[in-house]
C-alpha cells in the first residue's frame, strides 16, 4: 500500500502566472484508479464524518476502483449536487481527509481529487441524468445562488418543491463565479452544475435584491410558504487606517470580482477596467488573499507581496494555495502589519508596515501579534488590495421584522436546523458564520432544506 498519494497534474509555475487556465489538470484514468486503490475501505469510515454533506465516501472510492466512474458520480450526487466545484476548492485536508485512516501512517487518499475525476468523467461523457421527481406544488424562496443557496434549492427540489431562486446578480453562483479565480474554479464548471441544478426544476431569477428590489414579507406574499437565505456576506472589511481610501486601494471583492465576473482581464475586449499595478501588496492571510495575489501576477505585476501579520504557521490560508502563489513567483511579509498607506495626489505610492511578535493565543487559539517599536519600513507600491474578510450585507436584516441580527451582521439561527427568529425563515452559508468555505456552505443549506421539507409537511 503506498503512503505517499499521487500528486496532481498542473501547468509549471513560470508558465501558469501569465495565464488564467486553471492550474490543477485533474488525474488521468490512470492516476485516478491507482489512487482509488489505496483507499483501505474502512468499516466504520471515519473520512464520512468530516464532510459536512454526509457523502458515503468509501461507497464512491468503491466504484472507482472497480472502473464504474459514472456510477461513482452518481453516489456522490446523492448527497452532493455541487462535486466538481468541491473536488477544487473544498479544504478536504481539514475535512473528510484528515480523518482518513491513512492520515496516521503517511498521507490520506486524496478524496477532493478523485471527486472532481468522478464529477467530471461524467460531465465530459454526456450521462448526467435528471430523476424522476414528483412535485408537490408548494412553493419556496431561496435567496442567493451561491453553493448555500445551490444545495439548499436542489434538495428542495428533488422534495418535490417549486423552488425559485432570487440573485441580486446578473449571472447565477454567487462567490463560485464572482469570488473565485478562473485559474481555480473555471466558469464553465460553476454554469454546469448550475445547469443541473435547472434540471431538477429549479427556477432562478436574476437582477433581484432581496429588501430593496422585494422583501422577505413580499415573497409570503406571493405564496412562497417558506424563505431560505444564503445571501452570503459580500461586504468588504477594511483596516481603516489612513490612506486607505486613496486611488489604487481595492477591497479583495471589488478586485476580484471585476476580474472575475466582469472579465477585466480582458479589457478592452470587455469595458470593466482594474488597474493594473506592478508592484502590488495584498493584505491578509486566508484563500482570498492568496487569489488576490496570483490574480495581480497573472494581470502583469512584476512584484506581488503578501502581507500577514502572524507567522505562515497561523495563516488560515490551504496549504495548496500558499504553496502554489510561492511557487508563481508571490512574495510573502510574515509578521508585518500595515500602517498607514502613503501617496502623492491621492495616488498609492507605498505602505507603511511595522514588524511583529507573536504573544499569547487569543481567542482563535491563534498567538497575538504585538507590534515591535522602530521597525517601521515603506514598501513602495501602486496598489493595495485588502483581503481582511468579508461581512453581511445589512439590507436584508434591515428590511425583515421579527429578524433576530447579532452584532456581527448575521442572521441568528438554530444550527441544528437553520431557523430563525421569524416562523418560515431559515438561512445558513455566510450570512450566518460570516466568511467561511463552500462545503461549509453547503452544509448548512443540507440541513436547512431537512428542516424546511420538515416544516412543511407538518403544515399539510
Amino acid at each position: 500500500m503506498p503512503l505517499d498519494r499521487h500528486a496532481m497534474p498542473e501547468q509549471d509555475p513560470q508558465v501558469r502566472s501569465k495565464n488564467f487556465k486553471e492550474v490543477a489538470l485533474g488525474y488521468t484514468a490512470e492516476l485516478a484508479a491507482e489512487e482509488a486503490s489505496r483507499c483501505l475501505q474502512c468499516k466504520k469510515s471515519p473520512c464520512r464524518q468530516g464532510c459536512p454533506v454526509e457523502i458515503d465516501i468509501p461507497a464512491f472510492i468503491k466504484l472507482l476502483r472497480e472502473g464504474d466512474v459514472i456510477g461513482a458520480a452518481k453516489k456522490i450526487k446523492e448527497k452532493s449536487a455541487l462535486p466538481a466545484i468541491c473536488g477544487r476548492v473544498c479544504p478536504q485536508e481539514k475535512q473528510c481527509e484528515s480523518h482518513c485512516v491513512l492520515h496516521k501512517m503517511g498521507q490520506p487518499v486524496a478524496i477532493g481529487r478523485l471527486e472532481r475525476y468522478a464529477a467530471d468523467y461524467q460531465r465530459n461523457s454526456g450521462t448526467v441524468e435528471v430523476p424522476s421527481i414528483k412535485k408537490n406544488g408548494i412553493k419556496v424562496a431561496v435567496v442567493g445562488s451561491g453553493p448555500s443557496g445551490l444545495t439548499a434549492a436542489g434538495d428542495l427540489a428533488l422534495a418535490g418543491y417549486d423552488v425559485t431562486v432570487f440573485e441580486a446578480l446578473h449571472k447565477l453562483g454567487g462567490v463560485l463565479v464572482y469570488g473565485i479565480p478562473e485559474f481555480r474554479l473555471p466558469k464553465e464548471i460553476v454554469a454546469a452544475e448550475v445547469e443541473y441544478i435547472k434540471s431538477l426544476g429549479v427556477t432562478f431569477t436574476t437582477n433581484v435584491v432581496i429588501g430593496k428590489t422585494l422583501s422577505i414579507d413580499d415573497l409570503f406574499e406571493d405564496g412562497f410558504k417558506s424563505v431560505f437565505i444564503g445571501s452570503g456576506a459580500g461586504a468588504p472589511r477594511f483596516m481603516h487606517i489612513k490612506g486607505e481610501n486613496m486611488n489604487g486601494v481595492y477591497s479583495a471583492n471589488e478586485f476580484l470580482t471585476r476580474v472575475n465576473e466582469m472579465k477585466a482581464y480582458r479589457f478592452p475586449e470587455y469595458d470593466t477596467p482594474v488597474k493594473h499595478g506592478k508592484n502590488v501588496a495584498v493584505v491578509g492571510g486566508g484563500n482570498v488573499a492568496m487569489d488576490a495575489a496570483r490574480t495581480a501576477l497573472r494581470l502583469g505585476a512584476d512584484n506581488v507581496w503578501l502581507i500577514y501579520r502572524r507567522s505562515e504557521e497561523e495563516m488560515p490560508a490551504r496549504r495548496e494555495e500558499v504553496e502554489h502563489a510561492k511557487a508563481e513567483g508571490v512574495k510573502f511579509m510574515f509578521l508585518t502589519n500595515p500602517l498607514e498607506i502613503v501617496g502623492k495626489d491621492f495616488w498609492v505610492t507605498g505602505v507603511e508596515c511595522i514588524k511583529m511578535k507573536l504573544g499569547e493565543p487569543d481567542k482563535s487559539g491563534r498567538r497575538s501579534p504585538i507590534p515591535m517599536d522602530g521597525s517601521n519600513e515603506v514598501l513602495p507600491v501602486d496598489m493595495v488590495v485588502m483581503a481582511l474578510g468579508n461581512m453581511p450585507n445589512p439590507l436584508i436584516g434591515n428590511t425583515t421584522p421579527g429578524l433576530v441580527i447579532t452584532r456581527k451582521g448575521t442572521i441568528l439561527i438554530d444550527e441544528e436546523t437553520g431557523l430563525s427568529s421569524r416562523e418560515g425563515v431559515y438561512a445558513g452559508g455566510d450570512i450566518v458564520t460570516g466568511a467561511a468555505t463552500v462545503i461549509s456552505a453547503m452544509g448548512a443549506g443540507k440541513r436547512a432544506a431537512k428542516a424546511i421539507c420538515d416544516y412543511l409537511e407538518q403544515q399539510d
